[in-house]
Order: C-alpha cells, then structure tokens, then sequence
C-alpha cells in the first residue's frame, strides 16, 4: 500500500497493524511470502539490509473505501550489513518512533533465526518493545535448516529467554517458508489479533 520513510506517512484510518520484525538475513521477506501465497509481495534479496523503510501492506481489504481490513508491516531489518552509519541510524529512530505509542500496532512478530537463537541485536529490540510495553512475539525461521537436536534445544533455549521479558507473548511459533511449516498457524494467530479474522 505504502512505504513510510518518517512516522508523519504512517496511515491514519485506525485499521489494526501486525509488524514483522528481525534481523537482516533472517528471512522477512520469504515469510512474508509464505504467509500470503504471493512470491514476489516483499523483494527477497541475497543483500541484508535491503527494506529501508516500513512497508505497509493491506490485508482482506475489498477496495479503497472499505473500512475493514488490516495492516501487515514489513518493518526494516536490523544487524544491516555494507550499509552507511547514517543510514542505520534514521532506520533505527524510525523503528523506535512507530514501536512508541503506536495503537494500532496489535503485535510485532520477532523473526529469529533458528540456525542461530537470540542474538544481541534481537534482545535489543526485545528491550525496546518492553520498555514501549508493545506486545510481541517470537518467530523461529528457517526451522528446516538445524539438525533435529539443535532446532529443538534452540527451541526450548529461546522459550525460556522470552519468558523472562513482561511484554513478550509466551507462544513460540517455530516456522518454515520453504517447507510450509508453521504457516498455517502463524495465519491463524494474526487472524485471532484483527476484529474481523483477517488472516493473510
């Protein structure tokens, strides 16, 4: 729908937002996809740090006056790689400006990749959202990528780090693009968050 580089573009018509989050190579776009059937809806890039702005596209919207619907939110990854100082710098404000006191915003998904766990930027961001008290959530991607052990320990380890922050949702979703794993779910969840069930 739009691409919002400061917070005075954020829409203003008070449909419900739902924002993904995470770092630059933790496979946004390609959940995203996934999520709504449509190969090419967020630019999947092998360059991290592609998004640069916050992404805003509309869900189970009819046409342009309809009232209902919702928002998804691609929101600008993090750890961004060959990119200026300056540049991760009006990212960052910009992320830390739409997280404050945003009421549209339901839940921001955290997308963590489960090759890795919880990085250092990830709890970062986890701080920010609970000093903002937004609610959000953890997301484990590429969850076909690990070994079996090592998925499930990543997966018991990062339950229990979240447990530990006031404003994290206390559900683990554990998720797959390439292999559809936890999609199916993750749809549900962000149907369970709009008024009227609008799932992607």
């Amino acid at each position: 729908m739009r691409g919002v580089v400061a917070i005075d573009g954020l829409p203003a018509d008070g449909r419900p937002e739902i924002a993904f989050a995470g770092r630059s190579n933790v496979g946004k776009s390609s959940l995203i996809n996934a999520l709504t059937g449509r190969k090419t809806l967020a630019r999947v890039s092998v360059t991290p740090g592609r998004t640069r702005e916050l992404n805003f596209f509309t869900l189970g919207v009819t046409g342009p006056n309809d009232p209902g619907g919702a928002y998804l939110v691609d929101m600008p990854g993090y750890g961004y790689a060959k990119v200026s100082r300056s540049a991760v710098k009006g990212w960052t404000r910009l992320i830390e400006d739409y997280l404050k006191g945003r009421r549209e915003l339901k839940r921001v998904f955290l997308l963590i990749d489960a090759r890795h766990g919880l990085k250092a930027n990830d709890r970062d961001t986890m701080k920010l959202m609970d000093e903002s008290a937004v609610s959000y959530q953890g997301v484990l991607t590429k969850s076909d990528k690990p070994k079996l052990s090592e998925l499930e320990a990543t997966i018991a380890k990062t339950e229990a780090e979240l447990a530990k922050h006031p404003a994290a949702y206390p559900r683990l979703l554990v998720t797959s693009a390439h292999e559809g794993l936890g999609i199916p779910e993750l749809r549900a969840t962000i149907a369970g968050l709009t008024p009227n069930g609008v799932e992607p």
